[in-house]
């Protein structure tokens, strides 16, 4: 009977509870969680921007060791050490085969189900069913995932840095390296210096990037930027952000820039800071209420100006997972240094109340 950090009521703090836990079917795995990150998209849920059925228990991005394998699962052993992906990846609908599993028809459905492939969940409460974020419910001592939703790691990595891989660093390093097209001596802006957007700025810097403008209201967050690869700081609060932008760039605008907040406003900003022919990346993740404005919409068609959202990296988690691990194990990506803290699970609200303070890139929870 694990313990699981459960959410019960939009606003509410979570409850950390006894949780019963069903075995795997056939196609799913079970796993013992080593580590999980806490992510704004976490908090979304917990404040309601993000809806799904409660009660749930939360938390998505984590790794950990299988221990119980379903039905028809031979691509997986017990003891592997794997990341948990919460967009599962089939690797054969259509959108896989068009290099594209991030949209997969597949892993989508689970991801906003509430639950596993089946949309059910293997976990419950005092006889009712117990509903997961993004098919993972990571917020728990043990989980049970769809086996195409773990990809198997080195021993040798942390969980608590492969937990990172999962979402924070897929989603911002693949949103520089797989949706936008940096070239090498690149302007990039990236407006927003949490987590996520961390990680866009290293994905920026080894996609070849020679400036790169980090934008935040946080001076705690932009000094961070700073050791994560930002050339230049922009304070949000402090004037025009375009127009330092276009003062930092020759007066052209950015050749590339990333919203990385998920506010119609700074959306707006995004695309206004971006030059003729260039594009603005839309990585954070907006209300449903949120719409975007550009005017005049003559820019799309005369400055041929793009704009692009970036769900998960545009990530093909088989192939992007190592590809991330090799990096980190050359020294060439900053893991250790994007956790903040390192906590217990009875220590979640405090992580989620800290959310936004600039000392905090991101807190992971430590299983024993």
């Amino acid at each position: 009977m694990p313990k699981a950090a459960v959410a019960k009521a939009v606003g509410a703090p979570l409850e950390i509870l006894d949780v019963d836990l069903a075995g795997p079917k056939a196609g799913e795995i079970r796993v013992q969680l080593g580590a999980s990150g806490v992510c704004h998209s976490d908090l979304s849920v917990v404040n309601g921007t993000l809806p799904i059925g409660l009660p749930a228990i939360l938390g998505h991005e984590g790794a950990g060791t299988v221990t119980e394998l379903g039905e028809g699962v031979d691509h997986l052993s017990v003891g592997d050490h794997i990341v948990i992906s919460w967009v599962p990846q089939c690797g054969k609908c259509f959108f896989c085969e068009r290099g594209q599993g991030e949209l997969c028809e597949v892993g989508s459905i689970a991801s906003m189900s509430g639950g596993l492939l089946d949309m059910t969940s293997r976990f419950s409460l005092d006889g009712q069913p117990l509903m997961v974020m993004a098919a993972s419910g990571t917020f728990s001592e043990e989980t049970v995932i769809p086996a195409i939703g773990a990809v198997k790691i080195p021993k040798d990595i942390p969980f608590t840095d492969g937990a990172l891989i999962g979402c924070g660093v897929l989603t911002g390093f693949g949103a520089a390296v797989n949706t936008a097209s940096i070239r090498k001596g690149d302007t990039v802006a990236v407006v927003g210096c949490g987590g996520v957007g961390l990680n866009v700025i290293q994905g920026a810097k080894h996609a070849g990037a020679e400036r790169i403008i980090a934008i935040d209201m946080v001076d705690g967050k932009l000094a961070t930027a700073k050791k994560f690869g930002a050339t230049d700081t922009v304070n949000a609060g402090q004037g025009d952000t375009v127009a330092k932008v276009m003062e930092l760039s020759s007066g052209r605008g950015a050749d590339v820039a990333f919203e990385v907040i998920g506010l119609g406003p700074t959306i707006d900003q995004t695309f206004q800071m971006v030059r003729r022919g260039g594009q603005a990346i839309i990585v954070g993740v907006p209300s449903f209420d949120v719409t975007m404005t550009i005017t005049p919409a003559m820019d799309l068609l005369v400055q041929e100006k793009q704009i692009r959202g970036s769900w998960y990296g545009s990530s093909n988690v088989q192939k992007d997972v190592p590809a991330l691990v090799k990096l980190y194990s050359d020294g060439k990506l900053m893991l250790d240094e994007l956790i903040s803290r390192v906590i217990r699970l009875d220590q979640v609200n405090e992580a989620l109340d800290n959310m936004g303070s600039g000392e905090i890139a991101r807190s992971v929870i430590q299983y024993s």
